[in-house]
């Protein structure tokens, strides 16, 4: 059984801190089975706190993928940085953040 050992990692991306937790072998019973590991990856906004993010409106998101997914984006950081720089480009997400910007104003 896996003992679910994980990297910390702090990254900030506009203006808020996040802290990146990442295993890269989450289920031996998964590796025995598909001939690969299981990763996961979380992701939580820590300042400010649960800031919604464009992958998470709740500020934590928590996903399982390959490792060899993790590893060709260049490790756990620079794979969180681009899903959220790619899910910042959503018209969506666009929207919501210049309404938070414009709220601030007043």
């Amino acid at each position: 059984m896996s003992d679910h050992t994980y990297e910390s990692h702090v990254l900030e991306w506009n203006g808020i801190t996040l802290e990146v937790r990442y295993c890269p072998s989450w289920a031996d019973y998964y590796e025995a089975i598909y001939g690969h590991p299981l990763a996961h990856i979380e992701v939580e906004a820590i300042t400010p706190a649960r800031a919604p993010l464009p992958i998470t409106e709740t500020g934590y998101r928590s996903h399982f993928t390959s490792a060899e997914e993790i590893a060709e984006a260049g490790g756990p950081v620079a794979f969180i940085r681009a899903a959220l720089d790619s899910a910042a480009d959503d018209p969506a997400w666009k929207k919501r953040e210049a309404a938070a910007r414009q709220y601030q104003l007043f």
